[in-house]
This record gives C-alpha cells, sequence and structure tokens, in this order.
C-alpha cells in the first residue's frame, strides 16, 4: 500500500498558486514598468509612508518577507528609476532608510489600483476582496505564515533521499 496522497498536496497547491498569482501580478504591472517583486517593495514603503513611518531597508526587508540581499537590490534600482530615496540613517550610518519620491508616490498609487482590481478577479471563486470566503482564506493565510519555518538538519534530509 502506498503512501503516496490522492491528488496534489497542500504544499504543491501553495506553489502553484503564488505562480499563476506571481505571473499575473507581473503582467499586469508590466505597463507601470515594474514588476511583482517591485511592486512588493513599493506597495508596502506606500503603506509604511503613509503611516509615518520611513523605514529601513531591513524593515522593509522584514516587512515583505524578501531577503535583506534582494530588498537592497529593488531599492537601489527603484532609485535609479527615480521612484525611491535612499538616505543613510544619522542614527546609524549601517542602516539605509528608504522613501519614496514624488514619482514613486504616484507610480506606487497607480501600481496599488491596478493590484486592486487583478486580486479582486482573482478572488471571484471566494466573492472577491469582499467575499465572505476571503476573509476565512486571508486568517488561514496569516495563520501559516505566522507558523515559524523547522530548522532542517542534514540528518533529516538524508533519510529522505
Amino acid at each position: 500500500m502506498s503512501n503516496a496522497p490522492e491528488g496534489p498536496t497542500p504544499g504543491f497547491l501553495v506553489w502553484r498558486l503564488s505562480m499563476k498569482w506571481r505571473v499575473a501580478m507581473d503582467r499586469a504591472l508590466g505597463p507601470l514598468g515594474l514588476t511583482h517583486a517591485q511592486y512588493s517593495a513599493l506597495g508596502s514603503l506606500l503603506g509604511m509612508q503613509r503611516s509615518g513611518l520611513r523605514p529601513s531597508q531591513r524593515a522593509l526587508a522584514d516587512h515583505t518577507g524578501l531577503e535583506a540581499l534582494y530588498v537592497s537590490k529593488l531599492a537601489r534600482s527603484l532609485e535609479a528609476a527615480g521612484l525611491v530615496e535612499r538616505a543613510t540613517d544619522p542614527a546609524d550610518t549601517r542602516a539605509v532608510r528608504l522613501s519614496l519620491t514624488d514619482e514613486g508616490l504616484a507610480v506606487a498609487g497607480r501600481a496599488v489600483d491596478v493590484v486592486r482590481e487583478l486580486v479582486d478577479g482573482l478572488l471571484t471563486p471566494l466573492g472577491g476582496l469582499d467575499g465572505p470566503g476571503t476573509e476565512a482564506f486571508t486568517q488561514t493565510l496569516t495563520a501559516l505564515l505566522d507558523v515559524p519555518v523547522p530548522a532542517v538538519s542534514a540528518s533529516s534530509t538524508e533519510e529522505s533521499s
């Protein structure tokens, strides 16, 4: 008797959904000159800035779940595009503070509108952004994201091979 699951596993479905949404986001944001990753940085920075924060690259990385080195590269490219300003933190010269330029505010605002419309469509099976199934879905995703990733030891990877 096989222990193989019938049908796709939850991990496979999460991966497929994330890839589907990433492709959809890249296509929707392309006309604005943004990738999904750039939008994640810009949109998060917009929300943080509206809350009165001027986050460091590290704080933005923690907020988005992206690697700090990747956020640093994103911030540099967004700065080169005139959308983000990077400045050394006077209190900690190792830290770089980020803020949106006027152009960055405009692009981020347009991008948020595009993404909101896209996500509303992607969530149609749950009733859209304001649908009854979306709140439960969001709570489930939040619970899954709150679970720490377990450390994998060398012995456990050898056992699975």
